[in-house]
């Protein structure tokens, strides 16, 4: 019996299938044999003949390459051949036998087989390394350095972090479901099978636009779909016959609490969601990028091929996964590749349980992102217990940097006029003081001077002052182009020579301007660039937080976790504190999944903290969507209350995974790479700075002014006060009492 039966999948690509399907069929069993793929490994069983045959990869690159020629198609079967011989193979002897050593080992030999400049390569001891020589040699010979760098990048991650499936195994421990989306993209491949199309359809995509957003959105995306389909159709033979616990069913099931069922279905909702994200960016990301940017026809190409190929990857892969004895797929539904043949299904009285599949086939779904009001009347939201492990310390030099915050904000203009806002301006005085960016900073860094207390109270401010400037002025008028053309006046004012910065225009150029000076006047130009680039992430999300609102569309959830990091300027902040000992540890750790993941847990804890305060200023007073419980409402289809309950449970899972990552990843990290003492004080100092941040963080949440009704009222609607008690709806009542008030209660553990 299958453990679920499959859903309604939304394929909008219909399968094609490459007429030289037979002859990858034939090539590849002839190559995996003189691989030695058949032979048992260590005295186990990784393959025969038979297995080969009845998982069909040629069948699998057939579908997922329909237009390329013969022997390109059979150079594309042999590696999927490799990979999943690989899969198999460390799972018989790393995975099952919980050896780490022995894996690590295996993995760093792995590398020396992919030279991106050519040249010599070990003598391989396996067949996974002999089969990795082979296909080395055979197509990096037609590609560029850029592209074989991207695709080692891949490849390597692909390999490596089969490692942190193997330690979850070894620990019984799953992934949060942020987590598992992050990682899944490394260990499933999908990234790696991106290049591999670059490859098939004798196109790259040109290297100034591979790191740009639209095509970092289409890869994952793509991998997103890939993975999360491949594990609704591999949840049996992975987590009921081989004990893996890396499978977004296996995480949906534990970290909600859902029944099998329920959790395929959330994850073929999510799929779907990743599948139209996918479709969003192409339609409207890329047109944008091309015009901007001043793209040639031929590279822009590239780029459709590009995406083509992708879609034709999807489409493929389903159509496989139906057709594969790899995977559980009794009663597969083949009419998902063809959604339109639904319409000529009958209608009328007894046809009603075939609407609801019809709707899922055809993503009739996505019209919630589009349809929904624009300001809500929330009142005050309920606040749950937060989850903070970290007490709070405050720079002793707070109240002095208030008041020199004060000054310094009125001499950069905050509190002027701002054309086409009504009242005296975007920010009063008092709002300024209700926001207290003092104290946010005093909590940060407990132990910063007064002069670097100061900057970062400045930036602070700067960063929310344009987080409220672009969406009052630019949101409300839908004006994308003038965001981005301010976007572009900012960035001058961030010079990285001696030229020095251009005359300066209002409030947001002068203070930035002056935070970058006083930031960068010691730094080296490879410092300077760094920073800058922080800062770059952060008004190129405020422009997509723009482009939204134009379309009226709440954003997929995993875009939104991905670029909540960049709008909230954890980043940049992050960056700030990491200032005076960034030269002191080898930029390859700092690069580390491990190093990311401490950084990147901290940052969704802080940014969820931030939008469960901010729900009502968001929601009722500012008609602003891109808030984590209103996204979460818009996917699960629940109200404000089970929205603020999901949240809660996601940054409480980030929490506990960054002190797993202190407990247990770091150590780990320190003997792997053979670091000293010395550079293990300064991690483990960065450590205490994101404890620091992120007690800070939530201590000032509860203590300032800036999200309370009042205050909300006093500002956005000028006379009006908080109706009397008597008026008050009890929910509302409860909102009001859990605020606030609630003081060491909220900071406490548990």
């Amino acid at each position: 019996m299958q453990p679920f039966e499959l859903p309604e999948f939304y394929m909008p690509y219909p399968a094609r299938l490459n007429p030289h399907v037979d002859g990858a069929r034939a090539h590849t069993r002839q190559w995996a044999a003189e691989m030695g793929f058949f032979e048992p490994q260590e005295g186990r069983h990784i393959w025969d003949e038979d297995d080969l045959e009845r998982h069909d990869y040629g069948l699998l690159c057939a579908y997922t390459h329909p237009e390329c020629d013969g022997p390109e198609l059979d150079l594309i079967t042999d590696w999927y051949v490799w990979v999943f011989y690989f899969d198999d193979h460390f799972l018989e002897l790393f995975k099952r036998t919980k050896d780490t050593a022995g894996a690590r080992h295996y993995l760093e030999r792995l590398r020396d087989f992919m030279p991106i400049a050519g040249g010599a390569t070990p003598e391989p001891t396996n067949p996974v390394e002999l089969g990795l020589a082979d296909l080395w040699d055979r197509t990096v010979p037609t590609m560029s350095v850029d592209w074989r760098r991207r695709f080692v990048a891949t490849t390597r991650a692909l390999l490596e972090e089969s490692r942190w499936e193997l330690a979850n195994i070894s620990e019984g421990r799953i992934a949060n479901p942020i987590e598992y989306i992050e990682m899944r993209r490394k260990v499933g491949g999908a990234p790696w099978s991106a290049n591999l199309v670059e490859h098939a359809i004798g196109a790259e995509i040109p290297a100034e636009l591979a790191g740009t957003r639209p095509l970092k959105v289409l890869r994952d995306t793509f991998s997103d779909g890939v993975h999360l389909r491949n594990d609704i159709f591999s949840y049996e033979r992975e987590v009921q016959n081989e004990g893996e616990n890396a499978n977004g069913i296996l995480v949906v099931e534990r970290f909600f609490d859902y029944g099998t069922q329920q959790a395929v279905d959330l994850i073929n909702d999510l799929l779907t969601s990743r599948v139209q994200q996918f479709e969003h960016t192409a339609v409207t990301e890329l047109p944008m990028l091309f015009t901007e940017l001043g793209v040639g026809p031929r590279e822009q190409a590239a780029v459709l091929a590009y995406t083509k190929g992708l879609q034709d990857w999807q489409s493929g892969g389903h159509e496989w996964h139906l057709r594969s004895s790899r995977y559980m797929n009794s009663n597969g539904v083949r009419a998902s590749t063809n959604p339109l043949a639904m319409l000529l299904k009958p209608r009328g009285l007894g046809t009603s349980a075939f609407i609801a599949p019809l709707a899922g086939r055809l993503g009739l779904g996505r019209s919630r992102s589009f349809l929904h009001p624009h300001r809500e009347s929330v009142g005050p939201t309920p606040l749950p217990q937060f989850y903070m492990p970290y007490a709070v310390q405050l720079n002793p030099h707070l109240d002095t940097a208030r008041e020199n915050l004060v000054a310094w904000a009125c001499g950069m203009g905050f509190f002027d006029p701002v054309a086409g806002v009504t009242g005296p301006g975007l920010w009063r005085e008092q709002d300024l003081r209700d926001g207290d960016f003092a104290l946010c900073s005093a909590g940060l860094d407990p132990d910063a001077t007064p002069a670097e207390l100061d900057l970062s109270a400045s930036w602070l401010a700067w960063g929310t002052y344009v987080d409220d400037y672009y969406p009052t002025v630019f949101g409300r008028d839908k004006d994308i182009v003038a965001a981005k053309l301010q976007g572009r006046r900012l960035l001058a004012c961030m010079p990285i020579d001696s030229a020095g910065a251009p005359a300066t225009v209002g409030p947001m150029e002068s203070a930035l301007a002056d935070c970058w000076q006083r930031t960068t006047a010691d730094m080296t130009v490879d410092q300077k660039s760094a920073f800058r680039v922080a800062v770059v992430k952060f008004l190129d999300a405020c422009e997509w937080e723009i482009a939204n609102t134009v379309l009226n569309r709440i954003p997929d959830p995993i875009d939104y976790v991905e670029m909540r990091r960049h709008t909230f300027g954890s980043e940049l902040t992050m960056a700030l504190s990491r200032l005076s000992h960034d030269d002191l540890v080898p930029p390859e750790i700092y690069a580390t999944q491990t190093i990311r993941d401490l950084e990147n847990t901290a940052g969704d804890y802080a940014t969820m903290v931030n939008d469960v305060f901010s729900y009502q200023k968001e929601t009722e007073f500012e008609g602003d969507f891109h808030n984590a419980v209103r996204v979460m409402q818009n996917f699960f289809g629940c109200n404000r209350d089970q929205g603020v309950e999901i949240v809660d449970k996601l940054l409480t899972a980030r929490m506990r995974q960054f002190e797993h990552v202190v407990a247990d990843e770091l150590p780990r990290l320190y003997e792997e790479h053979g670091l000293d003492e010395s550079t293990r004080r300064v991690i483990d100092r960065r450590a205490a700075e994101l404890q620091d941040w992120m007690a800070g963080i939530l201590n000032w949440h509860i203590a300032v002014g800036r999200y309370q009704e009042q205050q909300l009222l006093d500002r956005y609607r000028p006379g009006r006060s908080l109706r009397t008690i008597g008026d008050l709806h009890p929910q509302r009542l409860f909102a009001r009492s859990a605020g606030p008030g609630l003081g060491a209660g909220i900071c406490s553990a548990g």
